[in-house]
């Protein structure tokens, strides 16, 4: 059985200048973009009281509502007793270094031990605050650092700095192939139509006058360079769904380990047996959010929070480093 909710917010500046279904598929990045279109054609979609073409354009301060129809056979999430690794933590607000392997929101396939059950078990009013207060995401087997407000006034006002792309945001990530120097990568990502599940680089369609997708750019600084593989840090600067792994994918060298977006197992010559038994062991993305910074919304102070790299990460590069020096000594 479905029934009918709506949600209603108000655009903010930094959304100005853009479509209305282009703003609407980031400020709800569970509704994509073509479902946020069809909910305009059915008429699920006011904005200031009227209902808008896809194409309008955003000038901020618009008040928009979203008529979405739920599953009601889908139960509320529940609270479990799941420890979590809290990084920082005051009244309005939470930062969590969420271990590889836990999603993030329950859903099918996953109603228990999601990171919203154990949120909902350490602060029960949580319940009120759409997403239980859970302001961004990462993926299922991501690790590092999330951030969840306590109060809808902090929710709000996180929500603006990460539209306004204030917010720091440095993940670390190991990859396959020489990367020689720093970079920045500035290709816009959508979904892939043949894998809804997917995201992939899109180009200007001249048909759309635009191009389908979203702006996304991600700067690279090598951390640490091996043999056949690298260290990096990666900043956000926009935040789309996968952007680090279709931008290193794209790129040519995708993160190890990434069942998605990654190439096959590659064993360098002579890899000592100790570093090829970690890497063939190793079965997720090599990509952790190491840190994320903010301004406090309600202290005004700067916050910034740092999780350390998870045990199978470090072993992981560790193993790859021992492999190298050996290398190295060996042939030089």
């Amino acid at each position: 059985m479905k029934r009918s909710e709506t949600f209603t917010t108000v655009l903010t500046e930094a959304h100005a200048g853009s479509r209305i279904d282009l703003v609407l598929s980031q400020v709800f990045p569970e509704i994509s973009r073509n479902q946020i279109q069809n909910l305009i054609k059915a008429k699920k979609v006011l904005m200031n009281g009227k209902v808008p073409k896809p194409r309008d354009i955003v000038e901020g301060g618009e008040e928009v509502s979203l008529e979405i129809e739920i599953d009601e056979g889908v139960s509320a999430p529940e609270p479990q007793a799941i420890a979590l690794d809290i990084l920082y933590e005051d009244d309005d607000l939470l930062i969590v270094n969420k271990s590889a392997g836990m999603v993030v929101h329950p859903g099918a396939g996953n109603p228990n031990n999601t990171l919203m059950n154990a949120l909902l078990y350490h602060y029960p009013p949580l319940k009120d605050l759409e997403r239980a207060g859970i302001v961004h995401r990462l993926d299922k087997e991501t690790s590092g650092a999330l951030v969840i407000a306590k109060n809808e006034e902090t929710a709000e006002a996180l929500q603006k700095q990460f539209a306004e792309r204030t917010v720091t945001r440095v993940y670390q990530a190991l990859l396959v192939g020489e990367l020689i120097s720093g970079r920045t990568v500035d290709a816009f990502i959508g979904r892939n139509p043949y894998n809804r599940k997917k995201m992939m680089i899109t180009e200007y369609d001249e048909e759309l006058e635009e191009n389908p997708g979203k702006e996304a750019i991600t700067h690279i600084r090598v951390l640490e360079r091996f043999r056949e593989h690298t260290l990096v840090e990666c900043h956000l600067e926009t935040g789309r769904t996968h952007q680090i792994r279709v931008h290193m994918q794209h790129i040519n060298l995708p993160i190890v380990g990434d069942p998605d977006y990654g190439s096959r197992l590659k064993i360098p010559r002579k890899f000592t047996h100790h570093a090829e038994n970690v890497l063939r062991g190793f079965r997720r993305q090599a990509l952790h959010a190491y840190q994320v910074g903010f301004i406090h919304p309600k202290t005004g102070e700067d916050v910034l929070a740092t999780a350390p790299l998870p045990k199978d990460m470090t072993t992981l590069i560790d193993a790859i480093r021992e492999d190298h020096e050996l290398y190295v000594k060996d042939h030089f």
